[in-house]
């Protein structure tokens, strides 16, 4: 008997993939290069998105050449990190968005099991990976919502005056105080945003942040819900890559005073800003004497 096929009109869906990465890069061809090259030998199969935001090092003429596969967005400026992944997360299909540092070489396995998480515990946030440096030592990420308190002590010139205070806030807000050495599964407040998967829907950045304390906006407007680190595989993360300057030193303290506005007001948020601007100075001069 023959069968006939009618051409119907319909036409096969298009299964949305299960996970969207976003990458936001910024004069990291090499680095960027690296991390693509990772993705494609992942058991998940992502639609793969780089937002470049106006590199000068030929980065988009590399992924357009190299990588083709890839959705390339160039919003011609530079959106920093927080807009440009918001930028991403906006062009992403997937279930669920990963923002992915260009600095990092995910293990073929890496994206699988942040999924299989994230299905199987509808109460978690988002979880992130352990990631380590190139030579292998394992990365301070992962800590609790920062307190006004702790970032006084931290990020101010207090932390010369009270180093035992100080260090007692720093034990707590890593979990050391816990004895958690970062080699086994923990559920924590604050993910790092080099590595932070979440349902697509539910992820955007603060539009008050450039480039910093994003982990922490994010964790508090999530607070009383749970993120995941896990420890296996690993994620290779050349950490500041691209961020070593007086201009990155210049925007995390821009950053800290707008994180410190939005969640603890504009006194608090002053006293931050007073305390803080000897250490910025002096940070900042630092890296012009080994610059030159």
């Amino acid at each position: 008997m023959d069968v006939q096929l009618h051409d119907t009109g319909c036409r096969p869906q298009v299964t949305a993939p299960r996970i969207s990465v976003i990458i936001v890069n910024y004069n990291g061809k090499d680095d960027l290069r690296r991390c693509l090259a990772a993705l494609r030998e992942s058991t998940l199969p992502a639609e793969v998105i780089v937002v470049d935001n106006a590199s000068r090092d030929g980065s988009a003429e590399m992924v357009r050449s190299e990588s083709p596969e890839v959705k390339l967005l160039e919003p011609g400026a530079n959106l920093y990190f927080c807009a440009g992944n918001n930028y991403g997360v906006k062009a992403a299909t997937g279930d669920y968005a990963l923002l992915l540092n260009p600095d990092t070489v995910p293990p073929p396995d890496a994206l699988a099991t942040l999924v299989h998480v994230m299905d199987n515990h509808p109460d978690y946030a988002g979880p992130t990976r352990q990631l380590r440096y190139p030579n292998g030592d394992i990365q301070r990420t992962c800590s609790r919502i920062p307190g006004y308190r702790y970032l006084l002590l931290t990020q101010t010139v207090l932390q010369f005056l009270f180093r035992g205070a100080r260090k007692k806030a720093e034990d707590h807000h890593w979990y050391f105080d816990e004895g958690w050495d970062r080699t086994s599964d923990f559920d924590v407040e604050a993910i790092p945003g080099s590595c932070t998967l979440m349902r697509r829907q539910e992820l955007q950045l603060s539009d008050h942040l450039l480039l910093y304390f994003n982990e922490d906006d994010l964790a508090r407007r999530f607070a009383g819900r749970k993120f995941r680190f896990l420890a296996a595989p690993a994620i290779e993360h050349r950490e500041k890559s691209v961020t070593r300057s007086a201009t990155a030193t210049r925007i995390y303290f821009r950053d800290l005073i707008a994180y410190c506005k939005q969640h603890h007001g504009w006194i608090r948020a002053g006293v931050i800003w007073l305390l803080s601007r000897p250490l910025e100075w002096a940070i900042r001069w630092r890296m012009r004497r080994q610059a030159s």
